[in-house]
């Protein structure tokens, strides 16, 4: 593509790098080309068919091949515009942080059934609609996030559960960095403390916690190596590898996780394909809970595993 051809409109655009991407056996060629043209221009995908005859400048033309080029080398989308969308909301993402999945939607549906069956009033509903915010209380209904990563799962259930006040732990201080950024923009960082910490380490075991989810690397070392090469190479491994079976970090919490809930209080947490089984019987050794289940995905594998904690 000569960025010195003057004709180049957006819809000329999006044919040829759509074209390009297919040759070059890049996945979801229609898409990354929209969104990367989209993120160029400043507008949405939708205004690139609205406006499908506007020109572009030579100097739009210039970077939207350099991300073309970055995005054939194999550079995800979300990397290359700084943003993802979960949950209907838009996240900013980096280096440091997973890109969200559409499978992690799943953790926080979960969660909101599993609250909304606990009483817990959900943002919008007529309980909250209209009301004025809680007062302040000295001891506030704390639930938590282990790992939080970009802070996708955090934020979207604080924006669900307003009642609840959130911990958001990781063990990366520039991945905590962006979970506060995200937490800013969507309106919920007062009820999320943030704080660099290794899983629940430097925490005294106490009953905190009405709610603990945790999405932590659950990927087999054997299933890391055969990854595609944009995930491989340019995602966190620590955010991704979990060890020989993938289990390293969720068998550390699933040892502890107990100990820092309230009574009747549940554990969420993401798990791998074929790993529901094992996660349950870690937890159920622990004695500590009494309903365990899990909750299936939309192609229909077992990824979340909720435990409640009993009530003595």
């Amino acid at each position: 593509m000569s960025t010195n051809q003057p004709l180049w409109n957006i819809v000329a655009l999006l044919r040829w790098t759509t074209g390009y991407f297919e040759e070059k056996g890049v996945p979801e060629p229609r898409a990354s080309a929209e969104i990367l043209l989209a993120h160029t221009l400043g507008m949405g995908r939708l205004d690139l068919y609205l406006r499908h005859d506007q020109p572009l400048t030579p100097e739009e033309l210039a970077r939207f091949k350099a991300l073309i080029l970055r995005r054939r080398l194999g550079e995800p989308v979300a990397y290359l515009t700084g943003h993802k969308e979960f949950w209907s909301l838009d996240f900013i993402v980096t280096l440091a942080t997973l890109i969200p999945r559409p499978e992690t939607e799943v953790l926080v549906e979960a969660v909101l059934k599993v609250c909304g069956e606990e009483g817990f009033p959900r943002a919008g509903s007529p309980s909250s609609r209209g009301a004025q915010p809680p007062a302040p209380s000295p001891q506030p209904n704390l639930a938590i996030d282990v790992g939080v990563g970009s802070g996708a799962v955090v934020v979207a259930l604080a924006k669900e559960l307003p009642e609840l006040h959130w911990v958001g732990v990781d063990v990366s201080a520039t991945a905590l960095w962006t979970a506060r950024e995200n937490a800013r923009r969507h309106g919920v960082a007062e009820r999320i403390a943030f704080f660099q910490g290794d899983l629940l380490a430097g925490m005294r075991p106490a009953p905190w916690f009405s709610l603990m989810i945790a999405n932590l690397p659950y990927v087999p070392r054997a299933e890391w190596e055969q990854l595609p090469k944009e995930i491989r190479d340019y995602e966190p491994k620590e955010a991704l590898l979990g060890g020989e079976d993938g289990l390293d970090l969720i068998r550390v919490l699933a040892r502890q996780a107990h100990e820092f809930l309230q009574a009747c209080g549940w554990l969420a947490l993401e798990v791998g394909a074929g790993q529901a089984g094992r996660v349950m019987e870690l937890l159920d050794k622990t004695g500590a809970y009494d309903v365990l289940k899990t909750v299936d995905d939309y192609q229909g594998i077992p990824r979340v595993v909720l435990a409640r904690r009993t009530e003595k």
